[in-house]
């Protein structure tokens, strides 16, 4: 038996994410298949029940709540070695990309993409002059890395000075509740979110790298060519340096045609997801781009980028668009409403494609590498 500690502080009720699911997804499956460890769960604010998976946890809240870059460091480099040693940890698994320098303990470092490096004036100057600082110093203190796609894995290693062999590809999953609807289903909510109307369909944060302001501006010449009454569903909390999103909406001829739903939670996504007609995600940078696959489980096709790990995750069952060019995206939005057929073609193409992936999959990869490290 192994006590094994976990960075659990995106495990937050009513706001998962991408590293909170995640985190999620794989830790609920790790504590299942192995009753015979003993998982630390570290959370940085009080925790919520759900998030305990089973007797084999051990919950413990660390403070202070580690959300700025003076607070990641008292959290990393003082809270958690004091609970390593309280609690004789033999190994630790960070699903953020942070872990502690001070700690002489073996981790597996899960490190998602590196976005920071190629789109530094999007992140906050404090933040990114700790991910400069810091993170090449954790991938070269940790015992081990997973990453979440081959691009990732190759970014790594180019970007901080890792050996490839360092490096596990675990991809990542959707979860079991995105699969298809029937057409009684669909029309249910299309009439709840979109007054009964087809609509494409965008899942994730509003901020600058997930290039909402170009899907704005594509779907405007979109509608001003297609005879349709396809709307624009856009699921997602507004981040940071959102104003041209705002200023974009303010001025369009089909400002109506938009809809913001907000944060959606796990209960409704899966169902508003599987009744798009597409989902559009043409962000600029990806590590992986979960709510690809999420549509590929629902039966739903995908216009993505043709950038980073995104054409990875298509497969041939998504199209393509330069996230940097409005008209590309258009053209493929175009494409796909006129051309006899594709739709169907994508769909029967993502059913293969999606087999590549699964959270079983990522959490058994997961647990390999961390016997990696155990067994070190």
């Amino acid at each position: 038996m192994s006590t094994i500690a976990i960075n659990t502080r995106f495990l937050l009720p009513n706001k998962l994410e991408g590293i909170g699911w995640f985190s999620y997804e794989v830790l609920k499956r790790w504590v299942e298949w192995h009753p015979e460890h003993e998982f630390i769960f570290i959370f940085d604010r009080a925790y919520d029940e759900q998030f305990v998976f089973g007797s084999n946890v051990k919950p413990i809240v660390a403070s202070p709540q580690a959300r700025h870059p003076v607070l990641f460091y008292l959290w990393f480099e003082w809270a958690l070695p004091a609970i390593f040693k309280k609690h004789k940890v033999d190994a630790f698994m960070s699903p953020d990309g942070f872990m502690s320098l001070s700690a002489d303990i073996p981790t597996l470092l899960v490190i998602h993409d590196i976005a920071w490096k190629h789109f530094p004036t999007q992140v906050p100057w404090s933040h990114r002059k700790h991910y400069e600082y810091y993170m090449p110093r954790f991938a070269k203190k940790a015992a081990h890395i997973a990453s979440v796609s081959e691009y990732s894995k190759n970014d790594i290693v180019n970007h901080l000075q890792v050996m490839p062999e360092k490096i596990d590809v675990v991809y990542d999953g959707a979860n079991e509740s995105f699969v298809p609807l029937s057409l009684e289903e669909r029309v249910k909510i299309e009439d709840k979110y979109s007054n009964g109307c087809p609509y494409f369909l965008y899942v994730g944060s509003i901020h600058p790298r997930k290039n909402v302001l170009r899907l704005l501006q594509a779907f405007e010449a979109f509608k001003s060519k297609a005879d349709t009454n396809m709307k624009l569903l856009l699921a997602g909390r507004i981040a940071w340096q959102s104003g041209d999103v705002a200023e974009q909406l303010a001025k369009m001829k089909y400002r109506d045609e938009v809809v913001f739903l907000g944060y959606t939670d796990a209960v409704e996504l899966p169902k508003i997801t599987a009744a798009a007609f597409a989902l559009t995600y043409v962000s600029l940078f990806e590590g992986f781009g979960i709510p690809i696959l999420e549509a590929m489980y629902c039966d739903v096709p995908s216009i993505s980028s043709n950038t980073s790990s995104m054409p990875e995750v298509a497969g041939d069952a998504g199209l393509l668009a330069d996230p940097y060019s409005t008209d590309s995206i258009t053209e493929q939005m175009l494409r796909l409403w006129n051309e006899k057929g594709l739709r169907e073609q994508l769909i029967k193409k993502g059913r293969f494609q999606r087999q590549k992936y699964s959270w079983d999959l990522t959490a058994e990869k997961m647990w390999v590498a961390m016997e990696k490290i155990l067994h070190k």
